[in-house]
């Protein structure tokens, strides 16, 4: 009899359904249901309040559970599951409140405002588990699954971890990849306090680590003259080239394990992985971004015929321009292009919003895929989510080993060692224990004059 008096006419029976789409149980209530339109109730009360309760309280974690495969298929068939829910939900609160009696041309109106009205409450769901799909497919398409067992504690025994940030360009008029950008992310693992150590592509005479590598170039790198000069950038491909120089490796694993230890033996760290971003796909990332925004402190020629001038003062770039923003040498060197680099990188990071980021997602899963390699395993991908949250609010110092503290045609490696030595000894500026936060190591050994900045500004 409950359900009888319940039931409406067509316009009242379809409100009651919509109001149940937003409050499950409420047609169950108006039809004298009211147990089951309690419990229908709590139910999506719980979840609401749950979900509201990770979002603002749990971002880290659930940004650590969001790069665990398990857990993105977990949430995918939970929304999913949800999304099943939801229609069973509204289409059994029109069949309760629906009119006895109506015409075969209303209950056909009827049907299809009830079934759109499942789509659009369906359809978040179905987006969220297809973003959590999308992002399982980048995870495990990009970083590897550990053949060893990684520990609780990752850091344990390790009170920095040091990564190789490289920035390829396999341009189309060149054999091979070149490493034109490269900087070791120095990380405090209690703290996030980050050094980056950056190192010019034209670096010459590199000594290489122990091994096939030394016992070919003794008296450090040489390339293949008279068709190469032997520079550091040109080490992750002769690797890729000649298999002997790593033989326990394949293909794509020789270069960047080469380049590691090289890199590592030049600053007297031990790099524990790396980060390559292939420059043609970087333009990919930015436009999937909407573009990125950088103050230009002069003009800058782009193009491979200098067919085009981006003007001084705060640009916001395409995908081609910031490429050419962070690659042209025109009326410029390498020095100052790679100060560029690092304010493109750095503008790209703090740019890249949570609503930046949802906005252009599945734009930016393609592209990551494409654009991004590296060794990092799979496991340790939670433990760096939460050492980023650190590295996020702590300051990030840079070093650049250039002129006139460096002369890449003759560099003073051992220098390079000290200097690195000094700069993470040395508390950054605002700390406790704060000392001036600018490598005393001899600097002025070629030229008497300091070549360092740390803490440099892009802005």
């Amino acid at each position: 009899m409950a359900d009888n008096a319940g039931r409406t006419g067509v316009g009242s029976s379809l409100a009651l359904t919509l109001g149940s789409a937003v409050l499950w149980g409420l047609a169950h209530v108006w039809v004298g249901r009211r147990l089951t339109g309690a419990f229908l109730m709590s139910i999506e009360l719980i979840l609401a309040g749950a979900a509201a309760i990770a979002v603002l309280t749990a971002g880290p974690a659930l940004l650590a559970l969001a790069v665990q495969p398990v857990w993105l298929w977990t949430f995918a068939l939970t929304a999913m599951l949800l999304a099943a829910v939801a229609v069973a939900v509204v289409i059994h609160s029109y069949l309760l409140v629906r009119p006895e009696s109506s015409s075969p041309a209303t209950q056909y109106l009827s049907a299809v405002i009830v079934g759109l009205l499942c789509v659009l409450v369906t359809t978040p769901m179905i987006y969220v588990a297809r973003l959590a799909y999308i992002s399982q497919t980048v995870v495990t398409s990009v970083f590897a699954e550990s053949v060893t067992p990684m520990p609780t504690d990752p850091w344990r025994g390790m009170d920095r971890i040091n990564i190789l940030l490289i920035g390829a360009d396999a341009a189309a008029n060149r054999v091979g990849v070149r490493t034109d950008s490269m900087t070791v992310a120095s990380v405090d693992t209690r703290t996030g306090e980050t050094v980056l150590f950056g190192l010019p592509r034209n670096l010459e005479k590199v000594p290489m680590p122990p091994g096939p590598a030394r016992d070919r170039f003794p008296y450090g790198f040489e390339g293949e003259p008279p068709y190469t000069p032997g520079m550091l950038n040109e080490i992750y491909q002769y690797a890729e080239d000649y298999p002997e120089m790593a033989p326990k490796l394949g293909k794509r694993h020789r270069g960047p394990s080469l380049l590691k230890k090289t890199i590592g033996g030049i600053l007297g760290l031990d790099i524990s992985y790396y980060a390559m971003v292939d420059m043609r796909g970087f333009v990919e990332i930015v436009d999937a971004m909407g573009g990125v925004r950088v103050r230009i402190k002069d003009p800058i020629v782009y193009g491979r015929q200098n067919e085009g001038l981006i003007e001084a003062g705060r640009r916001k770039l395409s995908g081609e321009e910031a490429l050419w923003y962070g690659r042209s040498r025109t009326f410029s060197d390498d020095y100052v292009r790679m100060g560029r680099q690092k304010c493109l990188l750095n503008a790209v990071a703090k740019q890249a919003d949570p609503v930046t980021v949802f906005k252009s997602f599945e734009k930016l899963a393609t592209a990551a895929v494409d654009a991004i390699s590296t060794d990092i395993p799979r496991q340790l991908l939670p433990d760096l989510v939460e050492l980023s949250e650190k590295v996020k609010n702590s300051r990030i110092r840079s070093l650049q080993f250039v002129p006139p503290l460096i002369y890449s045609g003759a560099p003073d490696y051992h220098l390079i060692r000290r200097e690195v030595t000094t700069t993470l000894a040395t508390p950054p500026a605002g700390s406790d224990s704060a000392v001036p936060a600018v490598p005393t190591g001899n600097r002025g050994r070629s030229t008497g004059s300091s070549a360092v900045v740390l803490d440099s500004a892009c802005d």
